[in-house]
This record gives structure tokens, C-alpha cells and sequence, in this order.
């Protein structure tokens, strides 16, 4: 696998980054800055005894209804009592729109569902709640969604007959709001309360909106209002532990530079609001992404697309990535068989690529208490291994990777990325005569990117015979 090369045009001015940048949670996983991990289901695929080779995942879940797992995924139906219509028959549930629903007998309901899909009270692990069928800003409800707001002006006209209009949608607004927000925060305080190691968060909260990529003069960049509006949703960023946005691509999106502006400015806006609740450290972010298009689940993402997806995402600083699959998505024996494959020959190198790379970037720059972000977050430059020094190799069902950076390699870092070091940490980017000084100490250490670095010692007898000296030659640079 040859990681992709680094964009050769100098990069347009952009906005730069503060020089101080604020605190953030320390990784999930121990040395782990980025990491991505797997939600996709494996039912049919297990079925037909294809294997899908999950080794580079840091916790592997399935989105089904399976207690216990490192992620835990709340569905309408998984979590409480969640008010809401169903839009195919019209038939309301809960009581259809938040005002009208049982706050108190949906907590009930929550405790024993909580209790139920996260057992163990000290397991670590991600809390996603999937509530897609309104939003908590009135206005944010257009579309198909406008129903909650005729639904709640109706509400408010039985109770009053003699407001305007005007009046009616007022209220109406301020009611639903008042009643969503005590829905959404009630649940996610329940959450913290009883699983207080998990990461508690709304799926697609926060958003961007930032659409309309096939427009001549598309920047990705989110509006001013939606911006504003997420200022609004503070109660809901102080009520989470951790983000999770999308970055979902669509076939028009293939292959295509805007994807790249799409998930810069979605991911940027994210890491904006995780700062709003001025903690000690910002809120861990984690994308949702897919493997395959949400227009097209037969066609994988490239090489590039997962560059625009996942080596974005961790260019900027995330805490992690999280793949998501649909049942229908592998749900026959070809789709599985395609699968496999794309999994070992492009996926998973990838993958294995930008966590090592993440890790080696704050090991050395940052001492290994902070991870690195793009200096300038709209440049094109990413967390990848230098292909001339690195090679990842796989090896009885794992990933490895050979290699070491060389002196250059790290100055290209020091000068590309800066660092955010984690709470009560410091981190201060490492100069190039420490950055010298490290490799040295690291060469005479035998320190090869520690847990993810091939040696010899990893390696049996039969195995090492495979691996010639002249090939470790080939593809080392000592």
C-alpha cells in the first residue's frame, strides 16, 4: 500500500489557528490520539462465513440490539419513551411531539434501557443516541419535519382559542424548545449519572448545513446563522460528554476536492462548539462516516474519499472516527465478498496508516501528551507515513507498520502541525534540536512506534524467513 502523497501546490492563505489552543480530553484509548472504531453489522456476513477483518479498529460494536458492547447505539426505540410521528402513516407516538410526551415515565423507561444496553457501571466506552425525527430549534424543523411545528401550534389552539396566529406559533415554539431541550438533557444527564465512563452524545449534533457543494463558488464554510443557532444549543454541548457529527458522502462527492472543504468545515464547526462549554478539556469529538456512499451502498469510497473522510478528521485534531453500516448495506453474499476485499486492500491500510501516523506525530511534537492539528486548518496537508520510510505489512491477522521517521520527516511535521495538548498536560511543539535529540534517543531505544511497529521479536521463524534482509532494505531507510 502506497499512503497517499501529500498535496504539492503550496496551500492558499487560510485561517490559522490561535497559538494557544485550549485543553482537550485525553485520548480514549492509552497512546491512541485517533483512533477509529467499528459499527457495522456482521450477521449476514458471518452467515456466509466471509470474514471481515476488523484488527485496526480500536472497539468493535455492531449496531443491533446487543448489549454490552463498547458501542452502544440508542435507536427511537432503545432509549425511553421518545415522542415523535411516523411519517409514512402519520401515526403519532408518545404522545408525537416533545410538549405532549411523559418526561417523567421516559426516564423510567431510559433507566431500565441503560441498565440493559450497558451492564457493566465501569466499563469505558461511546453513548450514541440516534433521535433524527425532529430537531430542538423550532426553526431548524423544515422539510418533512414541519409537521412538529403544525403539530404543536394545534396543540396550543385546543388549549386557547382565542390567540392570533401569530400568537399560537409563539407560544407554540417556546413550548416545544422548553419540552425538547428537557427530553434530550434529561436523557443524556440520566446517561452521565449511571455510566459516567461512557461518552454520552446526540448522533449529527452539531451541524453545518454547509450543502450545495455542486455550486461554482462552494467553501464548505458554515453560515453565520448556523453558527449562531448552535451558540443556542449551549445546554445541549454542556449536557454531553462527547460530538457526534457526519460526514456522510454522497456520490456526487466522489473523488471530488469539495468533499474535503465539506468534512474541513463540519469537523472545524464541531471543535468550535466543543470549546463552548469551557471545561478544563474540550469535548471529544467522534465522526460518524461510511465506507460506501449514502446514494450508492455498492460503491466504496476510494483511496481519496477516505483521505477527504478519515485523514481530514484526524489532520484537524479529532479524538477518533466512527464507521457506520446499514443492514442493507451487506446483506447477501456478493456485498459481503466486496466487502472483505475492500477491506484489506484499501480500508484497513489506510486506516493503519493515519492512526500510526497520529500517534508518531504526538509522540515526537508533542511529547505524547497532546495530539497534532494542522497549524492551518484549510491546508492539505495530513497525518501520513512518508512512504519512502514506512510500510505497513500484515501479518497473522494484524496490522503492522516498518519503519522509522527520519530527521526531515519530523522538521515537515514541526512545521505543518502544531499541539493540542490534553487536560493538565503540557505539550509545547518540540523544536528541531529536540525533535533531533528524540529520534536519536529513540534509534538507540529501539523505540519503533512502540505498540504499532513491526520488529523482529514480533515475528516467528517461518515468518522472518518471508521477510528478507534485502526487502527490509528495500523499504527501510535506517
Amino acid at each position: 500500500m502506497t499512503p497517499p502523497a501529500e498535496v504539492a501546490a503550496s496551500p492558499k492563505p487560510g485561517p490559522f489557528l490561535p497559538p494557544s489552543l485550549p485543553h482537550t480530553t485525553g485520548p480514549l484509548f492509552e497512546h491512541q490520539p485517533f483512533f477509529v472504531s467499528w459499527n457495522i453489522p456482521d450477521l449476514v456476513c458471518n452467515r456466509y462465513n466471509i470474514s471481515l477483518d476488523t484488527s485496526p479498529f480500536k472497539g468493535v460494536a455492531t449496531p443491533a440490539k446487543v448489549p454490552g458492547q463498547f458501542l452502544s447505539l440508542f435507536y427511537t426505540d432503545r432509549l425511553g419513551l421518545y415522542p415523535h410521528v411516523d411519517l409514512r402513516s402519520g401515526k403519532q407516538f408518545n404522545g408525537g411531539i416533545p410538549q405532549r410526551g411523559n418526561l417523567k415515565a421516559s426516564m423510567d423507561k431510559a433507566r431500565a434501557d441503560i441498565n440493559y444496553y450497558i451492564p457493566s457501571k465501569t466499563s469505558r466506552g461511546l453513548a450514541v443516541i440516534d433521535w433524527e425525527e425532529w430537531r430542538p430549534l423550532w426553526d431548524r424543523n423544515w422539510g418533512t419535519k414541519r409537521i412538529y411545528q403544525t403539530l404543536s401550534v394545534a396543540h396550543v389552539m385546543q388549549t386557547n382559542r382565542s390567540l392570533t396566529a401569530q400568537q399560537a406559533t409563539e407560544k407554540a415554539k417556546q413550548q416545544f424548545q422548553v419540552a425538547a431541550r428537557s427530553f434530550m438533557s434529561g436523557m443524556l444527564a440520566m446517561g452521565r449519572a449511571m455510566r459516567p465512563s461512557y461518552f454520552w452524545g446526540f448522533y449529527l449534533f452539531p451541524n453545518c448545513y454547509n450543502y450545495g457543494w455542486e455550486e461554482p463558488d462552494y467553501t464548505g464554510r458554515c453560515s453565520k446563522e448556523v453558527r449562531r443557532q448552535n451558540d443556542e444549543l449551549l445546554w445541549l454541548w454542556e449536557s454531553s460528554t462527547a460530538l457526534y457529527p457526519s460526514v456522510y458522502l454522497q456520490v456526487s462527492l466522489a473523488d471530488n476536492p469539495r468533499a474535503a472543504l465539506m468534512v474541513r468545515n463540519r469537523v472545524k464547526e464541531t471543535l468550535r462548539v466543543s470549546a463552548l462549554p469551557r471545561r478544563s478539556g474540550t469535548t471529544p469529538v467522534f465522526v460518524y462516516m461510511r465506507p460506501v456512499f449514502v446514494d450508492n451502498n455498492r460503491r466504496f469510497l476510494s483511496q481519496g474519499d477516505l483521505v477527504s473522510t478519515i485523514g481530514e478528521s484526524a489532520a484537524l485534531g479529532v479524538s477518533g472516527a466512527v464507521l457506520w453500516g446499514a443492514s442493507a448495506d451487506y446483506d447477501d453474499q456478493t456485498s459481503c465478498e466486496a466487502f472483505s476485499s475492500y477491506l484489506s486492500s484499501t480500508l484497513n491500510p489506510y486506516i493503519t496508516n493515519v492512526t500510526v501516523a497520529a500517534q508518531l506525530c504526538s509522540n515526537f511534537l508533542c511529547q505524547g501528551n497532546g495530539r497534532c492539528v494542522r497549524k492551518n486548518y484549510n491546508s492539505n496537508y495530513y497525518l501520513h507515513l512518508n512512504a519512502e520510510n514506512f510500510r505497513v505489512l500484515h501479518v497473522q491477522n494484524r496490522y503492522f507498520v516498518l519503519g522509522r521517521p527520519t530527521f526531515t520527516d519530523l522538521k515537515t511535521l514541526s512545521r505543518r502541525f502544531t499541539c493540542q495538548c490534553y487536560k493538565g498536560l503540557s505539550c509545547s511543539p518540540r523544536t528541531h534540536s529536540e525533535l533531533a535529540k528524540a529520534l536519536l534517543f529513540s534509534v538507540k531505544q529501539g523505540v519503533r512506534q512502540k505498540a504499532h511497529t513491526l520488529n523482529k521479536s514480533m515475528l516467528d521463524d517461518s515468518q522472518q524467513a518471508s521477510i528478507t534482509k534485502d526487502n527490509v532494505k528495500k523499504n527501510l531507510k535506517v
